[in-house]
């Protein structure tokens, strides 16, 4: 059964669910390990009480960006990964981390993706005033948010929304969207190949 950690920095609500549809069988692998850049994020105590292990590598602890990666692989190392999930990690890897784990590192993005990059994506489509936004799971590159895409689906933004309403509305999407798109990815119907 392949293994899986999860990349965090923040609340984890991705991650949780990606887990329980772990443990409910619904999707084929074993949650692994989250590892977080930040000791204070929510994600390490729900991680905790669904009686996943935990790690956290700080970024101050290292000298250098990376040295901070080498943290993070030795990580994964230990706890045999062969899938990762970034669910909330809010640093961008590096072109040789990406390449040394490549086709392994997956993301989800709160956007259609090309449209609404970077970390601010649910707000800036939101102040944009755009019909549509939407979510996407795609594989990571070495750009933000550029990597291939497994699967994305739209969701309206309707005249009375509040950022509220519609944050919420693509969460409910991610908890389903996530999981399918890893489901593809452990069964090697989606895979990134090199050319």
């Amino acid at each position: 059964m392949k293994r899986i950690a999860f990349l965090v920095s923040g609340n984890g609500t991705n991650m949780e669910n990606l887990v329980r549809e772990i443990q409910a069988g619904r999707v084929p692998g074993q949650a692994a390990v989250v590892i977080s850049d930040n000791p204070r994020a929510g994600a390490l105590e729900r991680a905790k009480k669904l009686g996943v292990t935990t790690a956290v590598v700080e970024r101050k602890d290292y000298e250098t960006k990376q040295d901070f990666e080498t943290g993070i692989e030795e990580a994964l190392s230990q706890y045999e990964a062969d899938l990762v999930c970034l669910a909330g990690f809010m640093r961008i890897l590096s072109p040789g981390f990406v390449e040394r784990h490549f086709g392994r590192i997956v993301n989800i993005h709160p956007a259609y993706l090309p449209e609404f990059p970077g970390a601010h994506a649910i707000k800036d489509a939101f102040e944009a005033k755009v019909k549509q936004t939407g979510v996407t799971v795609h594989f990571v590159d070495a750009g933000v948010d550029s990597g291939p895409i497994i699967l994305q689906e739209r969701v309206a933004v309707r005249p009375e929304d509040t950022l509220e309403t519609l944050e919420a509305r693509i969460h409910e999407k991610e908890y389903r969207l996530y999981p399918e798109a890893v489901k593809l990815v452990l069964s090697g119907k989606a895979r990134l190949e090199k050319m």
